[in-house]
């Protein structure tokens, strides 16, 4: 389920709500995006519980897979969630590395998310 937020500034971002099904894999999260588009978002947020465990294990390829369809579509993201306690470092170094291109970006709350998205 897509809750919008309409922004002052014209700008619609689109949120999964935590009670949608588990997203674990590229074609869910394809028709999630497609969904918030067409309805006129620039961006998608997705709370971090809403994602599987594979995307969080970057050998899966998930979450590269993921990302990238956001990167070809020229949508954000923004992954809401407590990422403080993730001890692999290459999950850590993809991270910042996202939140440094802008087009994905891991926050701590919805209001963070709602702010970038809407730049």
């Amino acid at each position: 389920m897509i809750k919008y937020h309409n922004r002052e500034s014209g700008r619609s971002v689109a949120e999964v709500l935590t009670d949608t099904k588990a997203i674990d894999n590229a074609e869910d999260l394809l028709d999630l995006m497609a969904d918030a588009g067409y309805n006129g978002s620039t961006g998608l947020i997705i709370h971090k519980t809403t994602l599987c465990h594979d995307f969080f294990d970057l050998k899966t390829g998930l979450a590269g897979e993921i990302l990238q369809k956001f990167s070809n579509y020229r949508m954000k993201l923004a992954i809401i969630g407590d990422f403080s306690e993730i001890n692999s470092k290459s999950l850590r170094d993809f991270i910042r590395e996202s939140n440094q291109k802008g087009t994905i970006n891991f926050v701590d709350s919805l209001d963070a998310g709602i702010l970038i998205l809407d730049k």
